[in-house]
């Protein structure tokens, strides 16, 4: 074996071994998600899709104030936190604490959608940017998917993926026409497509 195939196969163990580094340091991501089925769903076959091992999605279903909670007492065990919930249920109260609740740590984050998760769907085919009731999201979505939507679809990130970036492209507008965002009453929002920017760092790491 000559110089130049030894230093090549040395330089290509020092490169796995600082990727495999990266993906230890830059994986360490937890999802705490209001739904138990929904947006889990729609985290793990984001995970399932790109082998992400170190991502961790939990489906808790509970209220905001729990969920943040829960963020507080985890954030010395993982690089970043993401709170994923919606507006519907919530008091204006409780969902505004939310916020309030994380402000002094850096590595706790939101990603909300007014007024339901399947906001973050219908943008992957269309740009919405009047309020859409929870009945419409399932009628509109059903018709968009040409078949019956359900909440509890593993497949759904499958389906979807391939929009990606054009529900990335009109969640970023619809934030836009707000001057001075104010989650509660936003409606329509959503920051989901946040955490998948963040995500999508992730994919060939």
């Amino acid at each position: 074996m000559g110089t130049d195939d030894l230093f090549k196969k040395e330089k290509q163990k020092r490169e796995e071994r600082k990727a495999s580094i990266k993906r230890e340091v830059l994986d360490n991501i937890l999802i705490l998600c209001e739904g138990e089925k929904t947006e889990p769903n729609y985290f793990n076959g984001f995970k399932r899709e790109y082998r992400l091992s170190n991502i961790t999605v939990r489906g808790l279903g509970w209220n905001t104030d729990k969920i943040t909670e829960e963020a507080i007492k985890q954030k010395r065990n993982y690089s970043e936190i993401w709170c994923v919930f919606d507006r519907d249920f919530f008091k204006p109260q409780n969902f505004n604490r939310a916020f309030q609740m994380i402000q002094k740590y850096p590595n706790i984050k939101i990603a909300y959608s007014n007024e339901a998760f399947e906001l973050w769907y219908l943008l992957h085919f269309n740009y919405y940017n009047t309020a859409i009731s929870r009945s419409q999201y399932i009628e509109k979505l059903s018709k968009l998917l040409g078949e019956e939507y359900k909440k509890n679809s593993a497949t759904i990130y499958m389906k979807l993926k391939n929009k990606q970036e054009t529900a990335i492209r009109n969640a970023k507008k619809l934030l836009a026409t707000y001057s001075e965002p104010n989650p509660e009453n936003d409606n329509p929002s959503t920051t989901v497509y946040q955490l998948v920017e963040e995500l999508n760092k992730y994919k060939n790491s």
